[in-house]
């Protein structure tokens, strides 16, 4: 592949074979030494260089790849080219094309989804970050032969596709010995959590040095110094071109002052020289052939590049044309009139051998509507959603949009655009193409097609309720099988939302269509209270995502498979049937793993941390959360830490660590769980604050989302409040709704949960020993240490002390190895009062498991299993070598020397 190359670029002092000499950056040349100096000791890192043009980002790219050399570094590149922005994966080929051969080691979803990428292989995985995770394996199997050095210039002109690729690799990598290097304009590419460094401008001292290394002699050198503001660039170009800058409408951006000067330049060559730069510029990529062909067909060719190289504006050797910088490519361009720009683009497509590339320059060379060029500009779309490039192919159908003559169809096209860009993760825009869908239609039919659309871009961007509502509304007008999707999916956002109306409304109309709904019905019997005929629907639903997970965990990954799994492992919570959601949580994790299903794993990892903390798993959730918010972290999808985060507000509540808590808690987006609330509840009630727990809790329960699991399960601990702040008739009504939910659904820890509600309203010993008894099915430890203290409390006041301490040693074990801080104190106390003299005897032996990061348990259990270094990094999307890594440093705080060794530790700890 041949690429137009930016060189020759500011800052540089000297050219040649030798070393570069730049002045005015010793502390940018730190920075990057350091970075190249830790991937030659295993460490792997990125860095960020950020600053307008020319302040001299490629100079030091420069630098860094004539350093890696002297040091022993492997370099790979990446240009980000700006006629290729929206051209899908254009930078990503870049980097794989050198090193393609060692595909094969990865596994094979990585190397299915890399080789669509070469353009080898007939489709990626359906998720957009799988190319990351194939990058990352990528760069560290290069890496394994010694290391490496990524450079990628002009970042902010990558495609979405291989920026979220490049940056989802950077932020993944640990110890490959693996150095990245990124350089971009102040605007685009967003970077978070890697480190930035600004390269600085220029102190006048260190101008005059340049100039004077250059040869350049301005008749006023202080000006032309004081005019460039610190930019190299804008120093040279001032410099040489001998003439001082005005600006009649204020001073101009020293940027923009550079693009000016560009412009004029190119505004003194010769014609068939300008239409020449043209078409470099607008071909972009440096495809000799395309560009040729189309130069023939415009009646130029490479000899009419003669005056511009002259001029010191490209230079042109063997099979590659060069722009001394990208801003002379922009100012050729924008300096063609629109008639000149749009037959260059038409004579390219011709040209083009590539059949995106031609449906690129289609769209940019066509003034007027055009079925033909639609469809093709849409099929080279499709060719881009089969490879995961979403925001590629929801560009091209909004080109395919703007040249469709027929409106309805033109609404579809934006509408499928909508959708795609919605899937890359770009809310905004897709509010905006769906909004301009909804404009073109009319009639009912089309905007029932639009709906979902709309819908799922008004849900991400937390108007669920008007999501839900949407659904309901179009499907009356839509075809029934639409009808029925739709229904289904307003009923999960309307169960998020608290609106039970429309939950009601989504299961009478499916009713209607003739294909009533288990899971939706059972959702609207369970909101109207009606847990008798609720319950068994959710039950039935969750009894088919089970018989179905084991086929979808060895077969396709297709949309609605998944679904219904998640569903299941949801619906399987909303019942409280611990065991049949663990095993779909954890089937849903599986499948996660194996199809590389990143940006859906999260979600899949809540659920499973969900279940954790009930089963007092406390390190294994927080092992599961911290992997979740490792992927939210790379991928950027920052919507659902709060999510994540109140599932671990459970544990801080359990743990009485009121900041934590407190923390975890906030700004939780979803109501229906009301995970925060109840833990924030719960730690009031273990630090004896039961007014505020009470009211929180009574207050929730007036609210649109009573019928959430989490509430109900929460009024034990408002029956608690209310009988230990003398108000028994507060409790009456939240122990009458719990046990009217037991009744229905049946599971163990509920009917234990209920039966301590009325022991501590009845103040029957017989209630507290039925509560213990449906505690030895219920698998929910912290519970029934509950239980046992009250119980214990309640034999000590009857002045049984003997018989007491048996359930409060039992309550004091589990608190203990809860880290439950004030129930472990409240059951101390009570073992005290019962004439207890040593509570306890010995300090619980500390488990070196605890020494170890939650990723680094992770690890080790799966090395315990049996499972490879490579096998783990691909469950755990990270590369074998940081694999490696995290095993070296849990063996040594294991005290143990290898594998071999794990079989003898106790890896279940809670």
């Amino acid at each position: 592949m041949v690429s137009v190359l930016t060189y020759g670029r500011c800052g540089i002092g000297s050219y040649g074979a030798g070393a570069l000499v730049l002045y005015g950056r010793a502390g940018e040349q730190t920075a990057i030494r350091d970075l190249v100096d830790a991937a030659r000791a295993g460490r792997s890192g990125g860095l960020v260089l950020r600053g307008e043009p020319g302040i001299g980002k490629s100079a030091l790219l420069a630098w860094a790849a004539g350093h890696a050399q002297d040091a022993g570094l492997r370099t790979l590149r990446v240009t980000g080219i700006e006629a290729e922005a929206d051209l899908a994966f254009g930078g990503l080929v870049q980097l794989i094309w050198p090193v393609q051969e060692r595909l094969d080691a990865l596994p094979g979803p990585q190397a299915d989804t890399l080789r669509a990428v070469l353009g080898s292989g007939e489709r990626a995985g359906r998720d957009r970050f799988l190319s990351g995770l194939a990058v990352l394996t990528l760069l560290a199997e290069v890496a394994d032969d010694g290391p490496l050095l990524c450079l990628v210039d002009d970042a902010q002109w990558l495609d979405q596709a291989s920026a979220d690729a490049l940056l989802f690799a950077a932020r993944r990598l640990t110890a490959e010995g693996v150095a990245m290097l990124f350089a971009t304009r102040e605007e685009g590419f967003a970077a978070a959590g890697l480190p930035e460094l600004r390269p600085s401008r220029l102190s006048p001292e260190d101008a005059a040095l340049l100039l004077e290394q250059r040869g350049l002699a301005p008749a006023s050198p202080e000006q032309v110094i004081e005019r460039s503001a610190g930019n190299p660039l804008a120093l040279i170009e001032f410099a040489a071109a001998q003439r001082r800058y005005h600006s009649t409408a204020g001073p101009m951006p020293v940027p923009d002052q550079v693009l000016a000067s560009f412009r004029t330049r190119i505004g003194q060559l010769p014609e068939r020289t300008r239409l020449m730069m043209v078409t470099v510029a607008a071909e972009g990529r440096g495809h000799l052939t395309t560009l040729l062909g189309a130069a023939t067909a415009l009646g130029v060719g490479l000899d009419d590049l003669e005056e511009a190289e002259k001029a010191g504006l490209v230079e042109v050797g063997g099979n590659v044309v060069a722009f001394r910088h990208p801003l002379v490519g922009t100012a050729a361009y924008q300096a063609a009139p629109l008639a000149r720009r749009v037959a260059v683009h038409q004579a390219l497509a011709d040209a083009a051998t590539d059949d995106t590339c031609r449906a690129r320059h289609l769209a940019a060379a066509t003034t007027s509507v055009d079925e033909g060029i639609a469809a093709e500009i849409v099929r080279a779309a499709e060719r881009d959603r089969a490879r995961a490039a979403y925001a590629a192919a929801a560009g091209l159908y909004e080109q395919a949009a703007n040249v469709t003559p027929d409106v309805r169809v033109r609404a579809y096209r934006l509408g499928e655009a909508a959708s795609l860009a919605l899937s890359a993760g770009l809310a905004a825009q897709a509010a905006e193409l769906a909004g301009r869908a909804e404009q073109l239609v009319d009639d009912p039919e089309s905007a029932a097609r639009l709906a979902p659309v709309r819908a799922a871009v008004e849900f991400e961007l937390g108007e669920r309720r008007v999501a839900a509502r949407l659904l309901v509304d179009r499907s009356a007008d839509a075809e029934p099988d639409a009808a029925a999707a739709m229904l289904r999916t307003s009923a999960g956002y309307a169960w998020f939302s608290g609106d039970r109306e429309a939950i009601r409304d989504a299961a009478e109309r499916l009713r209607a269509l003739g294909r009533p709904d288990p899971m939706v019905l059972g959702m609207a019997y369970l909101v109207a209270e009606d847990y008798a005929r609720g319950l068994p629907l959710l039950a039935e639903f969750v009894a088919g995502a089970r018989r179905a997970a084991p086929d979808l965990l060895t077969g396709s990954t297709e949309h609605d498979e998944d679904a219904a799994l998640a569903w299941g492992a949801y619906c399987a919570m909303i019942l409280g049937a611990d065991a049949d959601a663990a095993e779909l949580a954890e089937a849903q994790v599986a499948h996660g793993r194996r199809h590389g299903l990143v940006g859906a794993l999260p979600q899949a990892l809540q659920d499973l941390a969900g279940v954790q903390v009930q089963a007092g798993l406390h390190r294994d959730a927080e092992a599961s959360v911290a992997e979740a918010l490792r992927i939210i972290r790379d991928t950027g999808l920052d919507q659902r830490m709060a999510r994540l985060n109140s599932v671990l507000a459970r544990v801080a509540a359990i743990e009485g660590d009121e900041e934590r808590c407190a923390r975890l808690a906030a700004d939780e987006p979803d109501t229906s769980g009301m995970a925060g609330l109840a833990a924030l509840s719960l730690l009031d009630l273990g630090l004896g604050r039961y007014e505020p727990a009470l009211e929180r809790l009574e207050a929730a329960g007036r609210g649109p989302v009573r019928y959430a699991t989490g509430l109900l399960a929460a009024a034990a601990d408002q029956v608690e409040a209310a009988v230990r702040l003398g108000r028994p008739d507060r409790a009456e009504e939240p122990l009458r709704r719990l046990e009217a939910w037991v009744r229905a659904g049946g599971q163990p820890w509920a009917r234990a949960l209920a039966a301590r509600g009325r022991a501590l309203l009845t103040d029957d010993e017989d209630d507290y020993l039925r509560a213990l008894r449906a505690h030895e099915d219920a698998g929910r430890p912290f519970e029934r240490a509950r239980t046992e203290l009250l119980y214990g409390e309640w034999l000590r006041r009857a002045r049984r002390r003997s018989d007491a301490r048996v359930p409060l040693r039992s309550a004091l074990k589990t608190f203990d190895r809860l880290r439950a801080a004030p129930w472990l104190d409240r059951a101390r106390t009570e073992l005290k009062a019962t004439g207890e003299s040593l509570v306890p005897a010995e300090p619980t032996a500390a488990n070196p498991l605890d020494r170890l990061t939650s990723q680094e348990l992770q690890v080790v259990r799966l090395a315990a299993g049996g499972d490879t270094s490579r096998e783990i990094a691909a469950q755990l999307f990270l590369s074998p070598r940081t694999v490696e890594h995290h095993l070296y440093r849990a063996f040594r705080k294991l005290g143990i020397r290898s594998r071999r060794d794990l079989p003898r530790l106790d890896l279940d700890l809670a």
